[in-house]
């Protein structure tokens, strides 16, 4: 018999312990590690990079290692 909390045997002993919850594999997809998502991603954050880096240096006329010195 099942109560709502708790299981009681059939001897009527209740049994408190946790009861363990379903499991379950999600089918979404596990989005870290090498994955198409993340290799996208890490990609287009590379280029963002590279041409603020290049913006950075036609706008001030140094790098980011001359503009770092000169703090």
């Amino acid at each position: 018999m099942r109560t709502s909390t708790a299981i009681v045997d059939d001897q009527g002993k209740l049994n408190n312990f946790a009861i363990e919850p379903k499991i379950y594999v999600d089918e979404q997809g596990d989005r870290t590690g090498f994955t198409t998502y993340a290799e996208l991603l890490n990609g287009r954050l590379a280029m963002i990079g590279f041409v603020s880096l290049i913006a950075l240096e036609v706008l001030t006329g140094h790098g980011i290692l001359g503009l770092l010195g000169s703090l």
